[in-house]
């Protein structure tokens, strides 16, 4: 007869450790290319080999390096004589900024005015929610072109524009999850001990809704990339002499058939950039969701 083995139990007194689980493949890879990308922008000063508008007629239109061009001009030149290595660093710095800023605008003012629709309601969340019903209808990208092309173009007027968008998908979701949170007992036990609205919105509220806003940080910061890009390539962005992503897709469009190299790697930057912002984001809203944990669980 075969001996029946047990099975092993852990002893009296020790708790089962739990099981580790591994960052999965597309995760690691795309934090790493996110990584690179914030470490290149902060250090072009160190890792551009020129300066983004200095100019070499003599040299311009090389091919890369790797196509048999200048080994100084590692990605060729542009119809300028620019270095494209040297101006893509610099873009990507531009692009990253703008984006961060823009996202951190958007997120603040509209986690702000969520909060104040939830907390006084009445006419100022039928005011809020009017506001945001009427950006939500029309498309952003039209509403930038008529502020800049009315106003004029500066750098601080195009961050604020940049800024603006998605406010109002914070503030409708943050009305609702305020409002979620105050039916619920917590909230309501706190507002009987006396404690100040505000207190209870920060120290209470807020860090319970926190993670969905991370999320939706997270979805927005790849579309404020894309919208700056739109904006750049019509030329109503970012404006020579200063780069950015956008700006190098719109000057490289008329030699895409001959120097490609213009433009290609910008884009390539683009996509990665914001697929790996996607996908974090995905990953992060199946870790960040309870009611996902419970059902892996």
């Amino acid at each position: 007869m075969s001996a029946v083995t047990d099975p092993v139990t852990p002893k009296a007194g020790t708790r089962a450790r739990p099981r580790r689980r591994r960052l999965p493949i597309v995760v690691c890879l795309c934090g790493a290319w996110l990584f690179l990308v914030l470490v290149l922008s902060l250090g072009a000063d160190l890792f551009a080999p020129y300066g983004y508008a200095e100019q070499s007629l003599l040299n311009r239109l090389k091919p890369p390096a790797f196509l048999g061009g200048d080994p100084a001009y590692l990605l060729g030149t542009d119809g300028l004589g620019r270095d494209v290595f040297s101006r893509l660093l610099y873009a990507m710095r531009t692009s990253v900024l703008i984006a961060f800023c823009g996202t951190l605008i958007g997120s603040v003012v509209g986690t702000i005015l969520g909060f104040l629709a939830a907390h006084f309601r009445g006419w100022f969340e039928e005011l809020v929610m009017l506001l945001v019903d009427f950006q939500a209808s029309m498309p952003f990208l039209i509403i930038a072109l008529a502020i800049l092309a009315f106003f004029g173009n500066s750098f601080e007027l195009f961050l604020l524009v940049v800024g603006l968008y998605g406010w109002e998908v914070y503030a409708r979701l943050t009305r609702g999850l305020v409002l979620q949170a105050n039916a619920q007992g917590y909230a309501f036990a706190i507002r009987t001990l006396g404690v100040h609205p505000f207190r209870i919105y920060v120290r209470h509220v807020l860090p319970n809704i926190l993670s969905v806003l991370v999320v939706q940080v997270t979805l927005n910061f790849p579309e404020i990339i894309l919208l700056e890009t739109s904006l750049s390539f019509l030329g109503l962005g970012v404006q020579p002499p200063q780069t950015s992503l956008g700006l190098m897709l719109g000057e490289g469009r008329n030699y895409i058939a001959t120097a490609w190299w213009m433009a290609i790697p910008a884009g390539v930057v683009i996509f990665l950039t914001t697929l790996s912002v996607s996908l974090l984001g995905d990953w992060l809203r199946d870790r960040l969701d309870p009611t996902l944990r419970i059902a892996d669980a």
